[in-house]
């Protein structure tokens, strides 16, 4: 796509929403500078111009055929692969939205904002809260497992852990936290953009939309992937930890 740097930043960001995200890790809040053409503002921040347009014509979809060759991996290189995406997630795609939210004006959707600034706060809290429960818990639980059945020789400590959990209540609990964007839908409407004429809340709603499909991709792989290899090699430990009472 040829992007032209004498455009406006509203007009750039209006054209595909995503521009903003590129330019926000430029230092570019579009929202400050909406009338700014690109080239004023590269030129006021010290910015290659150059730079910024290949890293905006260089934006893509997530590619969901990237996560299917995910299911033929180790589970360890599975857990990188989330552990990766939690990082984004904390550093990054929060950290944008929130303050996206944050500065979103009052005045002209008063409800919607006021809302929106009540609830994503506490959303941002309990997925950070989800995330660190689940590296802590369930990940930690599986690696162990997977040292366990390579080294065929699970520990007493494992052994202990097994008594107290399984992969099969760690799927259960998942799925009960599994839609935590349910609230933020009600309150946009389901992302329609519909009667919306403010560009900064309809950036909002498309990176919303964005993030509950980045979450919905992530959520993929730990329920079609990494639960059914961990349910598998919980029950070749419990296999070999049989085998071995019976032979002491």
């Amino acid at each position: 796509m040829n992007i032209h740097t004498h455009k406006r930043i509203a007009e750039l960001v209006d054209e595909n929403y995503a521009y903003a995200s590129v330019l926000y890790y430029f230092g570019i809040t579009f929202y400050d500078y909406d009338e700014k053409t690109l080239e004023q503002v590269c030129r006021e921040r010290g910015l290659n111009v150059h730079e910024v347009i290949q890293d905006l014509e260089a934006i893509y979809e997530q590619d969901e055929d990237e996560v299917v060759g995910l299911s033929a991996l180790p589970v360890d290189v599975i857990i990188a692969y989330l552990k990766h995406t939690h990082f984004q997630f904390i550093k990054k795609r929060l950290p944008y939205l929130s303050k996206l939210i944050h500065h979103l004006p009052t005045h002209r959707y008063p409800n919607i904002v006021e809302d929106l600034q009540f609830v994503f706060p506490l959303f941002v809290e309990d997925i950070i809260h989800h995330i660190y429960e689940e590296e802590d818990d369930f990940f930690s639980y599986v690696l162990e497992l997977q040292s366990a059945y390579q080294a065929n020789q699970p520990s007493s400590s494992l052994y202990l852990n097994m008594e107290k959990r399984s992969i099969q209540e760690f799927a259960i609990h998942h799925d009960i936290d599994d839609d935590e964007m349910a609230g933020i839908r009600q309150i946009t409407n389901d992302y329609t953009t519909k009667n919306i004429d403010s560009l900064h809340l309809r950036v909002v709603y498309a990176e919303l939309q964005k993030f509950e499909r980045e979450l919905c991709i992530h959520a993929s792989v730990e329920n079609e992937i990494l639960f059914p290899k961990a349910l598998m090699l919980e029950k070749q430990v419990q296999k070999i930890m049989r085998s071995k009472v019976r032979f002491n």
